[in-house]
């Protein structure tokens, strides 16, 4: 018979969390916890294996899972001493979700599973004081709740409008300020609507609760939410969610009970301090929710917290002490398990716990959602701990994470006061227009704007608008709030917990200031500040931990980092976030503005060849102005040109207006100029009269673009620096149009240096590999080349078929349905476009074995395409400057990875000897 439910509990747990894949993340650490002596409910856990047969065949479970849930039960049942079903002695459950990966509010959790009416009123019946009663109504309240939401799908807003309805007619704003009879009154009210809402009246019996309740856990894997976190992060491979079934214990008991959230060091920076926050007499989801202010575990952040909210101290120790002033005996030992775990695990620990009448048990345990500066910081701290290896440190960062260490902060310079003050959840600045839902965030950025979206409190529902917003502002919630730690692992500006806003529809008030939707605001999530109107941003600063995690990856990668930078700027962007050099710059670019896109208009209007030449001369010094920069810039550093690449009709007004301001300019009637504009219109322009097929037919515009590099080489060799550009022809498909470019760039070259005696330019000359034909003659096209480099934006548009521009309208579609798992934009499509590189790679090798390979499309800031590059042998990728940071991170990662890859290879050879 096959096992699918594993105990955890005395005197020893069933699993470990090397069975994270079968019992999930949460089972596997429960597990763990369990065999470490951590205090644990005891509890069972139902496989991803069952959740994967429950999906395969919509809904029923293998026979052998009812047989052994009631085994493992009756073992809880034993070591609690308690009885489930029996009003006499109650043992009640709380069911979660835990699959491998974490999926933090994306599945279902049922709580105070097992309550009935015969339950409640023999509990009452023995324990007939208000704080018990209370205790009773409210966990049964809670329940009808839960169940009606997550087991029958009803929604539960209706039960939220009655418990909101009865604070505001008794005047509090707690629902701990209910009486018991008001909580009695509540449940009374919560059946019949369930009643009204189900038509059927709430089941008595706990054990068709409780696999009512497992099958609504399995059912949520495949709920909208679930699905979309999983998209969104990439999360593919699971078998399913595993389901823990643990006996309850409870924070909601008296006031001597507690609930709370905590990290073993700030999820926010990285700070080696512990961090949490808790309440008093009430449940786990009142703290991520944020329906109550929480409190904070630690003393010294609680007098952090009262001074920045303005509370007193008098106020601060009776309403919200911290827990190591309220419960100090459990504040010691949670102290010590969180050294315990984070020694064990190795990492940064995320935990959740109860406290039960004084005593302390460990819910929930796992490797933090962070921040890319906490994880950098944490991981740079950790080493000099001793606990991981420097290889251990860099492969644990995320690459795609370190982006966010990109965003820019609101200027401090700049003369803004603040209107309001939450709490500072997810660091960076975010400024953008107003929107008070997730479908309005979606819709508004769909349109092209920046927004910010404003909530009482997000909820996982609000996925795909958070993903949307530029920032996220909430009303309720503190640091551990959905919204917080959704934000921190989206790279999200986020600042929760402003209570001072009065929300009102689509529009919100703070402090005297009224902003309605599309209104704009500045949210400063590293402050937790929020201002009104548009705040200037500054652009971040890379020093100190991160650029010694940086150097310590440089040290492991094997690849090259370059950037695509078409200005100086640019280029001491690059430089500054580390750069070896510049691996694709735009010529085009330095066309556009002023005197530039005059004289390109000019050359383009021209009738002839002269007339051509002639305006060119115009463009050719500030070209050459440019490329000297660049080189200065970039010192000694490799700099690849590409000489222009797109259609001459880019660069011409297509408006009347625009023409005839132009034909007034260029002293020519206006009928000359609309009718040069028509013959340039191409209906297939990425197809058409672009890149080396314009310096076929125009040999002046790549001469004299040459002529400049080579001249701008020569001015900066001057100071000392020794420039050797390389010159690239663009959109070549056939080695004869690569002859015939290359052959005209010598001559121009050649004809720059013979004129300047003795003096030596060491210029290269290649192409980019962007046309599937030449992928797959690189051999012939490599005859005529010094190096390749792919362009990746037009192989991926040639060889899928797609447009860039158009396919976003269906490629959204075919990543939901796993057609493409990834938009092949963003992170390359290994087995078809991967497929013409590996080609082209080894047929270019075959005639040239060190021929320079690298990458420049967008792909090479991208983590997954990082890697098949090093797998590949390219010599480099090249990407934006803000992403040269995480091709750094990636390309270590490549190399240790391939280390450890080859060293499993060879244990795994020498057991086989062996045998």
């Amino acid at each position: 018979m096959s096992k699918y439910v594993y105990f955890f509990g005395s005197p020893k747990a069933e699993g470990d969390r090397s069975m994270k894949q079968l019992l999930g993340g949460k089972g596997a650490n429960l597990a763990e916890m369990v065999n470490l002596g951590i205090p644990v409910p005891p509890g069972f856990t139902i496989t991803t294996e069952v959740c994967a047969i429950y999906t395969a065949t919509k809904g029923k479970l293998p026979d052998e899972v009812t047989a052994q849930v009631k085994a493992s039960l009756a073992r809880v049942e034993k070591e609690m001493k308690r009885k489930f079903g029996d009003p006499s002695n109650p043992l009640l459950f709380s069911v979660r979700s835990g699959a491998a990966a974490s999926m933090p509010g994306m599945m279902d959790t049922v709580l105070n599973l097992g309550l009935n009416t015969a339950t409640v009123d023999a509990w009452v019946a023995r324990r007939p004081s208000d704080e018990s009663r209370h205790f009773i109504y409210d966990s049964y309240r809670r329940f009808i709740t839960m169940y009606s939401d997550v087991v029958m799908q009803t929604g539960r807003e209706e039960y939220e409008e009655a418990i909101t309805h009865m604070k505001k007619s008794r005047g509090v704003k707690s629902d701990a300020d209910l009486t018991s009879d008001d909580l009695k009154k509540l449940c009374d009210e919560y059946l019949v609507l369930y009643q009204k809402k189900t038509g059927g009246t709430f089941p008595q019996d706990p054990m068709q609760q409780l696999f009512a309740a497992v099958n609504a856990v399995f059912r949520s894997w495949s709920n909208h939410r679930a699905e979309t976190y999983r998209r969104l992060n990439h999360i593919t491979g699971l078998l399913g969610t595993a389901v823990n079934i643990q006996a309850m214990v409870f924070g909601n008991l008296n006031n001597t009970s507690a609930t709370g959230v905590a990290f073993s060091r700030s999820p926010s920076d990285g700070e080696n301090f512990f961090y949490g926050e808790f309440l008093i007499n009430a449940q786990g989801e009142d703290v991520v929710a944020g329906i109550r202010t929480p409190q904070q575990i630690g003393k010294v952040l609680s007098l952090k917290w009262a001074k920045e909210h303005n509370v007193s101290e008098m106020e601060r120790l009776k309403k919200f002490p911290s827990m190591e002033e309220a419960m100090p005996e459990c504040y010691r030992q949670l102290c010590d398990i969180r050294g315990n775990l984070e020694n064990h695990f190795r990492d940064m620990q995320d935990i959740e716990f109860t406290v039960e009448s004084g005593r302390l048990w460990m819910l929930q345990c796992r490797n933090a959602k962070r921040t890319a500066l906490a994880s950098i910081k944490c991981a740079h701290d950790m080493v000099g701990e001793g606990l991981i290896t420097k290889e251990e440190a860099i492969l644990r960062l995320d690459p795609n994470q370190i982006d966010h260490l990109m965003h820019q902060q609101i200027d401090p310079k700049a003369a803004m006061k603040p209107i309001g003050k939450g709490l500072a959840a997810s660091p960076g600045a975010a400024v953008g227009q107003v929107v008070f839902s997730a479908t309005d965030a979606m819709e508004w950025h769909a349109a092209g704007k920046k927004v910010i979206m404003v909530r009482l409190e997000t909820s996982p529902e609000d996925l795909a608008g958070m993903n949307a917003a530029t920032g996220i502002l909430t009303v309720r919630g503190g640091m551990t709030s959905h919204a917080a730690v959704v934000a921190r692992g989206m790279g999200k500006c986020c600042v929760s917990g402003c209570g001072d806003i009065v929300l009102n529809g689509k529009s919100f008030t703070l402090h005297g200031h009224t902003f309605k939707e599309g209104e704009w605001i500045s949210i400063d999530g590293t402050r937790g500040l929020i201002f009104k109107g548009k705040a200037p941003l500054v652009d971040p600063s890379f020093k100190g931990v991160f650029s010694t995690v940086l150097g310590w990856c440089k040290q492991y990668k094997r690849l090259g980092v370059r950037a695509n930078a078409d200005t100086p700027k640019d280029s001491e962007n690059a430089v500054t976030f580390g750069a070896e050099g510049v691996g694709l710059c735009r010529t085009e670019h330095m066309f556009f503005g002023g005197a530039r896109i005059d004289a390109m208009r000019q050359m383009i209007l021209a009738e002839n060849e002269a007339g051509r030449v002639k305006a060119l001369k115009a463009v050719e010094p500030l070209q050459r102005s440019d490329f000297i920069e660049i080189f200065k810039s970039m010192g000694n550093r490799p700099v690849t040109i590409r000489l222009l690449d797109p259609p001459l009709h880019e660069f011409v007004p297509h408006e009347e207006k625009a023409q005839a301001d132009l034909a007034a300019k260029m002293g020519v009637p206006v009928a000359f100029v609309a009718q040069r504009v028509r013959s340039l219109h191409e209906e297939n322009p990425m197809l058409g009269h672009r890149g080396c097929r314009l310096g076929i037919s125009y040999p002046e515009i790549y001469n004299m673009q040459v002529r400049a590099i080579i001249e701008a080489a020569i001015e900066v060799g001057k100071t000392g620096l020794v420039v050797n550009p390389e010159i690239m022809i663009p959109l070549v498909g056939k080695r004869e149009e690569l002859e015939f470019t290359k052959l005209q760039a010598i001559k121009t070259a050649e004809a720059v240096l013979a004129a300047r005696p003795g003096v030596k330019v060491n210029y290269t000359i290649g192409t980019m590999i962007e046309v599937p034909r030449a992928a797959i003659t690189a051999d012939e096209i490599a005859k005529e080349a010094d190096f390749f480099s792919f362009g990746t934006n037009d192989l991926t548009q040639m060889g899928c078929g797609f447009s860039r521009d158009d396919s976003a309208v269906f490629l959204a579609r075919y990543a939901a349905l796993g057609i493409y798992p990834r938009d092949p934009f963003q992170s390359l499509d290994q087995e078809g476009v991967g497929e013409l590189i590996r080609i082209a790679i080894r047929k270019g090798r075959s005639v040239k074995p060190l021929l320079k390979i690298g990458i420049c499309g967008e792909h090479g800031g991208d983590p997954r395409t990082i890697l098949f590059c090093h797998k590949v042998g390219m010599n480099y990728v090249s990407c934006s400057p803000f992403r040269v940071p995480t091709a750094i991170v990636a390309a270590a990662q490549a190399a240790l990875l391939e280390v450890e890859e080859a060293t499993a290879a060879r244990k795994k050879l020498a057991a086989g000897s062996k045998l």
